[in-house]
């Protein structure tokens, strides 16, 4: 199953298949970020590979200055009980991807959190809004530069 993946997805997108990693049996393919709604619709429409389910999306922060963060998508196949995971890289000064929500309409929600936790904005996502934190809120809880007991005064906490 590895092999056809890898072979379909390389001979479609030659140039956003960026790296492929399988690990201990999980294989993940870091994938251009400017092709990854193309990616994921072929992968869910291909009658053979049928990756049908967008199990999780989240972000991550790499703390790395060129491509700080991360999107990750575990993507499942119910045909073929296998599962994948894409990665796309997306640079700190521009934290944008486009959302995969016309495919999977489940990253809904996941994209939300991932917008408020990370600050990683969605494109064409139909309600990007924050999701734990009040709107006004300037910062990401999730940044590795937040620091871990919060900003003094930043978020005005209820009254007993």
């Amino acid at each position: 199953m590895k092999e056809k993946i890898e072979s379909k997805l390389r001979e479609k997108f030659p140039q956003a298949i960026l790296e492929v990693n399988d690990f201990r049996g999980d294989l993940t393919f870091l994938v251009d970020k400017n092709s990854i709604v193309e990616i994921c619709k072929f992968l869910k429409e291909d009658d053979e590979l049928a990756f049908d389910l967008l199990v999780d999306l989240c972000g991550v922060d790499r703390a790395k200055r060129k491509d700080r963060f991360e999107v990750v998508y575990h993507i499942t196949s119910l045909k073929n009980k296998y599962r994948i995971r894409l990665k796309v890289r997306v640079d700190e000064k521009d934290c944008v991807v486009d959302s995969v929500t016309s495919v999977y309409p489940t990253a809904n929600w996941h994209e939300r959190e991932t917008y408020d936790m990370f600050g990683i904005t969605f494109r064409n996502h139909p309600d990007l809004r924050r999701m734990y934190m009040p709107e006004e809120f300037e910062y990401h809880p999730l940044r590795k530069d937040f620091p871990l007991l919060g900003i003094p005064g930043s978020l005005s906490l209820p009254k007993k």
